[in-house]
């Protein structure tokens, strides 16, 4: 696929596209300098013995319009891209367009959001004006991963539980919504032992949160739950400094029962959450992370 980005092909496509428009002029001329070949207003070709080609020039009002179209495309040629990678007098790109107008918007916004800036999560929670920006931000950029209602599905946390891989305060939503997150569970099975010694640690984790599991592989489990302990804690109540989640609460967020457990033993897991500074603006972001603080705080939003 290389073969499409070398500069061969920005020679191609502009010579292909100069090509054509000396071709369009030259057939123009060659048009404009047919001459009638006999008095009765044939050009003098003859077919079948019998049948003459009248001659029949375009209206002057067309080759008008054409000679029109081929200058306007190269002045456009001249001013805008189109020329291969050529930029054009005018350094136009629908990049910078975009990026301009994005630019325009957050001058245009900057007036909206200056009075929330200094506001706590607290504050921000009461005004219903703030809460329903924030919650315009969410459907447009969080409702596709964490559901409309802000209440996720396998993959994709409950923003609505107050509970927390990293932290529920608003400092830290600010930060994942900022910076993103990357999750990485590493396949432990080595670690832990033989199949056996999996499915027994995956009964003990089961045990933690009072889930069914059996009772007597949880016990033969729990000694080797030492290296889930490294992540996870003694106590299996997680790490929210490494996002390693509280193994006791019964919030499963890729599955739950005791092959789930044994899946996530063997296979690991890479969850990310991506980064929004380019899509946000730190005051849009500062509003955002009050809006889904505000969700998991058992109260309902102001104004709803």
């Amino acid at each position: 696929m290389s073969d499409f980005f070398s500069g061969g092909w920005s020679t191609f496509v502009a010579g292909a596209t100069i090509l054509g428009l000396v071709l369009c002029i030259v057939l123009l001329l060659i048009a404009s300098r047919r001459k009638v070949m006999a008095n009765d207003n044939t050009t003098g070709h003859v077919w079948d013995e019998d049948l003459r080609e009248l001659n029949n020039p375009l209206p002057r009002w067309w080759m008008g319009l054409f000679v029109l179209t081929v200058v306007f495309a190269g002045i456009y040629l001249a001013m805008y891209p189109g020329l291969g990678s050529n930029e054009g007098s005018l350094k136009w790109s629908s990049a910078g367009q975009y990026e301009a107008e994005q630019a325009k918007a957050r001058a245009a916004l900057e007036g909206v959001y200056a009075k929330y800036k200094a506001q706590t999560a607290e504050q921000l929670a009461k005004d219903p004006q703030a809460m329903g920006i924030g919650e315009r931000l969410f459907a447009n950029t969080c409702a596709g991963c964490h559901g409309s209602d802000a209440k996720g599905s396998k993959g994709f946390p409950n923003l609505t539980d107050n509970d927390w891989l990293y932290g529920g305060a608003h400092e830290t939503i600010i930060e994942t919504i900022t910076k993103g997150r990357n999750g990485v569970m590493p396949p432990m099975a080595a670690a832990v032992g033989t199949p056996e010694d999996v499915r027994n640690v995956a009964n003990y984790v089961l045990s933690l949160s009072g889930s069914p599991h059996n009772s007597i592989a949880a016990q033969l489990g729990k000694p080797k739950f030492a290296v889930c302990a490294a992540c996870h804690g003694a106590d299996g109540k997680g790490n929210q400094a490494l996002g390693a989640p509280n193994l006791t609460d019964k919030v499963w967020l890729h599955g739950w029962g005791e092959e789930a457990v044994i899946n996530m033993v063997n296979n690991g897991k890479n969850n990310v959450m991506p980064a929004h500074t380019s899509r946000l603006s730190p005051e849009q972001i500062h509003v955002l992370a009050a809006y889904v603080w505000s969700l998991s705080q058992g109260t309902a939003v102001a104004g709803k």
